[in-house]
């Protein structure tokens, strides 16, 4: 059981962006993830997700912020507004971790040598349900806040993604 932990957060990094953590190892089930393809009117949509489902029950995100760059003068206000802010990061973590993140990216060559290149990256999703699970402070300057979701809840989320990319498509 505790090398299935060791696997799964062995392959964690890449599939988690940023300032994702986990707080406890994943839980995981031996019984296989529901298929997203049956609650998609569109196969050939639902086969490029459905190798994204997971088998843990819950999907942790982690999200930060520094308070001493808040645009405050009150510190109160400051943490305030740091909290907010990692509360922010921490869906936007979750929310990547349900949609994925699209990635564009621009490399100009000339004469076989790199001259510039340019990643941008966006996040774009809808999520709801989400668990509060902690908002702590870390060091004096930081607040880390941690949102989980529930498995179930995923799945209806990239139902929903699955059908309304089908429903622009006609």
């Amino acid at each position: 059981m505790m090398n299935r932990h060791l696997a799964m957060l062995m392959m964690l990094p890449p599939l988690l962006a940023g300032c994702m953590a986990l707080k406890a190892p994943p839980q995981v089930t031996e019984n296989p993830a529901p298929a997203v393809v049956a609650a998609t009117p569109n196969p050939a949509a639902a086969s490029m997700i459905a190798p994204m489902v997971e088998k843990r029950e819950t999907l942790v995100a982690t999200g930060y912020a520094v308070i001493s760059v808040q645009n405050h003068k009150l510190s109160a206000q400051q943490r305030l507004m740091a909290i907010r802010a990692s509360k922010l990061d921490a869906y936007r973590a979750l929310t990547e971790q349900v949609y994925g993140q699209q990635l564009d990216a621009t490399t100009t060559v000339s004469d076989m040598v790199v001259m510039s290149d340019t990643f941008r990256t966006r996040v774009e999703g809808v999520v709801y349900g989400a668990v509060l699970v902690s908002i702590t402070p870390v060091g004096d300057d930081t607040y880390e806040t941690t949102l989980s979701l529930d498995r179930q809840v995923v799945n209806d989320l990239r139902a929903l993604y699955l059908g309304q990319l089908a429903a622009k498509r006609k």
